[in-house]
């Protein structure tokens, strides 16, 4: 008898993103992460116990090096409000710390060589 096996990358996710959450939309009040929010792991140990396979992987990608969010959720190929919930996991256990991202002075954000740059680079996209 020929076994046939299915795999995420044939089937899609084969568990809905509210289970991973357990059920959560939101991280908890005390860490407020952005989509530019960078992200940096703390212990380059093994994972603590109580971090599931889920979090273990987005831990993974952290690892690789600081991250903004948005960059983390792309890689590791979950929804936004998914990836929020479980680095807020993650910081509540010690693993990684959350820093705002890096606001740029009023008068630098409306420099027009800036503004340039930015569309020649999107251009070259």
């Amino acid at each position: 008898m020929d076994e046939e096996y299915w795999y995420e990358e044939d089937t899609g996710a084969m568990v809905r993103p509210y289970t991973v959450t357990r059920g959560r939309t939101r991280p908890s009040e005390r860490h407020a992460i952005d989509l530019m929010s960078r992200v940096t792991a703390l212990e380059p140990g093994p994972d603590g116990p109580g971090v599931d396979h889920p979090r273990a992987a987005l831990l993974g990608h952290v690892r690789r090096g600081p991250r903004p969010v948005v960059e983390l959720a792309a890689d590791a190929d979950l929804p936004l409000t998914v990836v929020r919930v479980l680095l807020g996991d993650l910081a509540e256990q010690g693993l990684i710390r959350i820093d705002a991202p890096r606001r740029l002075p009023a008068h630098d954000a409306a420099d027009p060589e800036l503004l340039r740059e930015i569309v020649r680079r999107l251009r070259e996209l």
